[in-house]
């Protein structure tokens, strides 16, 4: 897709605004039309920065503890020699990362389905196609009986009558649905999730593009640690795919997809006044770039040219923040070789953006602000645009670990045990000093009852002089009380406080030795079942504040600019997430089990036999697509097999009975009934032994038929 087609409906200040400024022979360092914008744009980050620099200190704080670091308020006596620091922060963050990366990519796909609304607009969402006459009068009043098949007809058939239909529904004669009876007199089609399926699979392919999966687990590692998460798109970009000629050239292609990725949270300067994105007014990214990145956005569309040189030529400007030092173990140097960008997107007064020159769009004079994005370095406007999405919105979503009502940052792991791990760090401390100081002697030695000028070091096998007739002992050793095991014992009940702080017990990242109730495997599984629950809650938080409206701009972004018409619809977007909790085995086992119900014949009719062995195949991590057949691919293959049984009948095994050659009728194939009786002796003949009251059945001599 063209890029000026993706920003159609953008504002631009574009090099002809810049190009007027030199008529006039004005400051180009100095753009006075772009002072206003660039002074309100660092006017909202300062703001911003201001207001989080307290979520900056529980940020840093976190950080220490994941890396082990003691921070500037911890200081250490002249009499402490042991400075150790337990890292179970980074233990407990680490593992509750890896069980959300597992929950998230548990069935190998991005977790984000489309499904049809339930009651879906515009789309019809089934469409029968009838041949049966009572059927047909009974349903003409309804409005999704779009076309009939005539008697015997086959699809192929029906669908070089269609005629001008046929090409409408091609794209879905391939998913068409036989009757309960499975003859072709009973049609459906299910257009809507028909749609749904394939704007699925768009958006699964332009995230697979994009690298979402890593950019995923990013924030999701940033939301245990920090507690919130973030990512940003989709935004048009080209994305460049190798490619060679005949000659051995390189000639790569280049196409526009949507991308998205994953943003730290350092650089993340919300609106302070906001407790959640929806109310956000603004959002400002804070960029550190190379020479050669700042150079590249000339290769994106609508960046002014002229503003990226005259940024180059003032110079590298990134000045590094305080939190800065701390992340890189407190280094000196307080500047950098970057340059630093500010990316605003948010709302501005049309009164300012009147003043930039910019030509405003006729149905946007009556508005008081407008939504727009600007790209701004050492005073210049790399680029003012409008907010190309519509709706428009702001292109972030943060998803906090646990939720703080009040404040867009959620709060993580490392902040939730910091107490207690500052406790198990200074037991461990005092266990260390006790068992040093313990285990060696206090050596008191009496000089006056040893002859001066002795070495007083001791050492195994060293001898004394004492002085001659001497009374008394001369040397004596003492030994401290050893009380390292109470501060140990101390140091497992602060471990014991940190899971129940952060809901994140230590059996569930591999503890050994639990007692109690644990000791068996149903006892753990009940453990582990019980500590899904906080995970539970998370993944629920990423599917609502992250997954959800991530797919749901994906969603916006392919209507909007018409990537795909055959996949549009009344849809909606699911992040599916929590399903992966529920084990995959347990979920087939349940399907298994309905299988085995509607095998019934009377319950078969009620079931969707293609649904459900969609659904087994995905719980056995497997492409229903790649292992499963639609119901005419079905029917061809079903076709197929009973072709070949009919040209390849099984042949008799070794020892099978022979089919009966005359006899009662009935008789088991090769049976022969022998009297034991005594009344009539020899073989009676094939067929079922005689009972009571019937001909040739006696029972004076107690004997009966038997069957060979």
């Amino acid at each position: 897709m063209e890029e000026d087609k993706i920003l159609e409906n953008e504002m631009i200040m574009d090099d002809e605004t810049s190009s007027s400024i030199e008529d006039v022979e004005e400051d180009l360092y100095h753009d006075p039309k772009a002072g206003e914008i660039v002074q309100f744009v660092r006017d909202k980050y300062s703001k911003a920065k201001t207001a989080r620099q307290l979520d900056e200190e529980r940020w840093v704080q976190a950080y220490r503890n994941y890396r082990g670091m003691y921070g500037p308020d911890v200081q250490f006596t002249s009499t402490e020699r042991s400075q150790i620091f337990v890292k179970v922060t980074k233990t407990k963050v680490l593992a509750a990362y890896g069980q959300i990366a597992d929950v998230l990519f548990g069935g190998n796909k991005f977790p984000i389905t489309i499904d049809p609304t339930k009651l879906p607009e515009g789309i019809e969402e089934v469409v029968n196609f009838e041949t049966n006459p009572d059927i047909r009068k009974a349903i003409s009043e309804e409005p999704n009986v779009m076309e009939e098949l005539l008697p015997g007809e086959t699809l192929p058939e029906f669908q070089e009558r269609l005629g001008a239909m046929k090409e409408k529904l091609a794209p879905v004669m391939d998913d068409v649905k036989s009757g309960t009876n499975g003859s072709p007199t009973s049609v459906q089609i299910y257009p809507a999730e028909i749609a749904a399926k394939k704007m699925e699979k768009k958006i699964h392919d332009q995230l697979e593009e994009s690298h979402a999966k890593k950019h995923l687990r990013a924030a999701a590692f940033e939301s245990a640690l920090f507690g919130t998460g973030i990512m940003k798109g989709p935004f048009a970009v080209d994305k460049e795919y190798p490619n060679w000629n005949e000659e051995g050239e390189y000639s790569p292609v280049f196409k526009t997809i949507p991308q998205t990725s994953s943003v730290s949270i350092w650089n993340f300067y919300p609106d302070s006044d906001a407790s959640t994105m929806e109310e956000a007014e603004y959002v400002v990214e804070r960029h550190k770039m190379s020479r050669s990145q700042l150079r590249s956005l000339k290769n994106r569309p609508y960046f002014r040219e002229n503003a990226i040189n005259n940024a180059l030529s003032l110079g590298e400007s990134y000045t590094k923040e305080w939190w800065e030092h701390v992340m890189e173990d407190n280094t000196e140097q307080d500047q950098a070789d970057r340059f630093e960008v500010l990316e605003f997107w948010g709302f501005v007064d049309m009164e300012i953006i009147e003043k930039q020159g910019v030509e405003i769009p006729e149905e946007l004079k009556d508005s008081e602000q407008v939504s727009v994005n600007v790209w701004v370095c050492n005073s210049q406007v790399l680029r003012l645009v409008m907010n190309p999405f519509t709706p428009a919105y702001i292109p972030y979503f943060a998803a906090p670990y646990e939720m703080n009502p009040y404040s867009i940052f959620g709060v993580g792991i490392a902040e939730n045990m910091d107490d207690t791990q500052t406790l198990m760090n200074g037991f461990m401390r005092m266990a260390v000093d006790n068992a040093a100081l313990s285990g060696n002697l206090l050596i008191e030695i009496d000089e006056t009852n040893l002859v001066p000028g002795q070495d007083l070091s001791v050492y195994p096998g060293k001898v004394f002089r004492r002085q001659g007739g001497a009374p008394g002992q001369a040397i004596f050793g003492t030994k401290f009380p050893n009380v390292s095991n109470e501060n140990m014992q101390m140091f497992d009940k602060a471990r014991v406080l940190s899971d129940e702080s952060t809901g994140f017990p230590s059996f569930a990242h591999g503890q050994t030795g639990v007692q109690g109730v644990g000791r068996t495997a149903s006892g753990i599984s009940m453990l582990m079942s019980a500590a899904n629950g906080s995970i539970r809650n998370v993944v629920k938080n990423i599917d609502d504040y992250l997954l959800a409206p991530l797919g749901k701009a994906f969603f916006n972004f392919n209507m909007q600019f018409n990537y795909d018409k055959e996949a549009k619809g009344d849809l909606e977007v699911k992040a599916r997430g929590t399903e992966s909790l529920m084990a995959n085995e347990v979920r087939s086992q349940r399907l298994m089990q309905f299988m085995q119900v509607v095998s019934n014949p009377a319950l078969a009719p009620f079931a969707r036999m293609d649904y459900i062995v969609r659904e087994i195949a995905k719980s056995m991590d497997l492409d229903p697509d790649k292992v499963g057949n639609n119901m005419s691919e079905a029917a061809i293959q079903a076709e197929i097999l009973k072709q070949f049984r009919e040209a390849n009948p099984p042949e008799p095994q070794p020892g099978a009975p022979t089919p009966p050659q005359g006899g009662a009728q009935g008789a088991p194939a090769g049976a022969q009934v022998q009297d034991t009786s005594g009344a009539g002796g020899g073989t009676i003949g094939t067929g079922t032994a005689p009972q009571p009251g019937e001909q040739g059945f006696s029972g004076n001599t107690g004997g009966e038929p038997t069957v060979q």
